[in-house]
């Protein structure tokens, strides 16, 4: 296969009115045909997140907003497109755009599209039917409790990010 696929690097910024740093992150791979509601359950399964739900949005460089309309209720953001309908195709190499989850809590993600593009084949012996984390580095504090930092730390191992398939997924379809 050629170098279709996007390499989207994604790095957790901020969470529970903290900064983090050293930023734990993930680099993803993921086709342009993948929506960004597929990319969000990536993000927030590879990131250890279990309570799943919460809303989520993105943020892109033009100033555009994507999440799930059904979710808002009529209240979403202005100008904001639905997540389950809008394509990754969108991404141009070396944008940055920014992803929260819980817009409570707020944890913010800083999210960079490589300059090239990956050959799926090549760095994951297929082609998965959503995006995958395909490195990895750094802890996770936990999704609800920063405070538990230190002694609940949830390390990444691609096996967990992996589980399923983002279809199959329950996600406020």
């Amino acid at each position: 296969m050629a170098r279709t696929w996007l390499s989207i690097r994604v790095e957790l910024v901020s969470g529970h009115s903290a900064d983090l740093w050293p930023r734990p992150g993930r680099v993803f791979a993921a086709a342009r045909s993948h929506s960004f509601a597929q990319f969000a359950t990536a993000i927030d399964l590879a990131f250890g997140r279990w309570d799943l739900a919460h809303q989520h949005l993105f943020t892109l460089s033009d100033g555009a907003r994507v999440s799930p309309l059904h979710w808002w209720d009529g209240e979403a953001p202005d100008g904001t497109v639905d997540g389950h309908t809008t394509k990754l195709s969108r991404l141009q190499p070396g944008e940055q755009f920014a992803y929260v989850f819980d817009m409570g809590d707020d944890w913010a993600h800083l999210c960079t599209v490589a300059e090239k593009r990956i050959d799926p084949f090549a760095e994951l012996g297929e082609a998965p039917d959503c995006p995958v984390p395909y490195w990895g580095w750094g802890s996770l504090p936990d999704q609800d409790d920063l405070t538990l930092r230190a002694r609940n730390v949830r390390q990444w191992g691609i096996e967990a990010a992996m589980v399923g398939s983002c279809s199959g997924r329950a996600r406020g379809n």
